[in-house]
């Protein structure tokens, strides 16, 4: 096994400990990864501290994960020493059933291998990226083109692709009208994305304190939900609706704002159930939805489609010290719009 430093939790309240972990040597198809950046996910946080189910300690998250091939296996055909790349939120699949074979791994049916917090094909407890280094398989690793700086890159392995995917699945076009409800890691993202790909963008947040950066991303209009009038003035106006919010929303609301045949779709994922009321749905034809991330193909493509529109998340880079403190400001949206660990602070222990 290859011993490496990381930061791991070790119960729900943490904090952060610098600890080693073991990866494997390297089998035949597989990276070692010589991690530079890692992104910090609301899903991190809902992970480590118990609210989608029990976990493991130590525990060391991170998915979104950016950094340099430092070896590879004898078998390796895909990457090189020296190449830059990435690896998102599942590490593998069972890469047989109809899903993987559509290049839908993260809808695997036997479930996909998460980046951490599961228990992969060699019996191995899987750890994340606030460490220096881990093996992945080159199937389940991603090429980042040279025009996306690393630590801008890392973050969009996760709310990059979970807001890319769906865009492109509904979409998201010239005359399409889409709404994006909360403006933080997810929500940023799906508006330059979103925009990107032509479609008149608005923006559905709390408050208007963050409207001067939702017209910078990309948005055409920005609309504060706690003022009643907003909810009146766009009834019937949207094509489809991203909701990035990992809370409880009034769903039913945000449904009313869909024109026929419109869709919502879920990529936030509260540790609650979300009410709908049919009526909500039947008077217009319009649909709920869920979105998870996206296969690898769409990851790289969506890579690629970053690098031609110069698109990179909006990042404030930290030292591995300063994970408890970004912790305890992305659960109060102090973050604009991503933290991104520098992993050369890691230490050593």
């Amino acid at each position: 096994m290859i011993q490496v430093n990381a930061r791991a939790a070790f119960s729900q309240e943490g904090p952060f400990k610098l600890t080693t972990i073991e990866r494997r040597e390297l089998l035949p198809q597989d990276v070692l990864i010589e991690i530079k950046y890692a992104g910090i996910c609301h899903s991190d946080i809902h992970t480590v501290r118990g609210e989608w189910g029990p976990v493991k300690y130590p525990l060391v998250p991170g998915h979104e994960i950016a950094g340099i091939v430092s070896q590879i296996g004898s078998g390796v055909t895909k990457y090189a020493v020296g190449d830059r790349v990435g690896v998102g939120c599942m590490v593998d699949s069972c890469g047989e059933c109809s899903s993987c074979r559509q290049g839908e791994e993260q809808y695997c049916l036997e479930g996909n291998t998460g980046t951490y917090g599961a228990t992969d094909r060699h019996g191995h407890y899987t750890q994340g990226g606030y460490s220096t280094h881990i093996v992945v398989t080159e199937d389940f690793v991603v090429r980042i083109p040279d025009s996306l700086p690393l630590d801008a890159a890392a973050p969009l392995l996760c709310a990059g692709i979970t807001t890319y995917s769906p865009l492109r699945h509904w979409g998201a076009a010239p005359g399409k009208k889409v709404a994006v409800v909360g403006l933080g890691g997810l929500g940023h993202m799906a508006v330059k994305i979103a925009h990107a790909m032509g479609a008149e963008v608005t923006v559905l947040s709390q408050s208007l304190k963050k409207k001067e950066d939702g017209l910078q991303l990309g948005a055409d209009h920005y609309y504060a939900t706690t003022d009643p009038e907003t909810f009146k003035q766009l009834a019937g106006s949207f094509d489809l609706i991203i909701n990035t919010v990992s809370a409880q929303v009034n769903i039913n609301a945000f449904l009313s704002l869909l024109a026929l045949d419109g869709t919502l779709v879920n990529v936030g994922a509260p540790a609650d159930p979300l009410a709908v009321n049919a009526f909500s749905l039947i008077g217009h034809r319009r649909s709920f939805a869920g979105s998870m991330i996206g296969g690898i193909r769409e990851t790289q493509e969506m890579l690629d489609f970053c690098a031609e529109h110069q698109i990179a998340s909006e990042i404030e880079v930290i030292s591995a010290d300063q994970i408890d403190e970004a912790w305890e400001r992305v659960l109060a949206s102090d973050v604009r719009y991503r933290f991104v660990i520098d992993i050369s602070t890691m230490g050593k222990a």
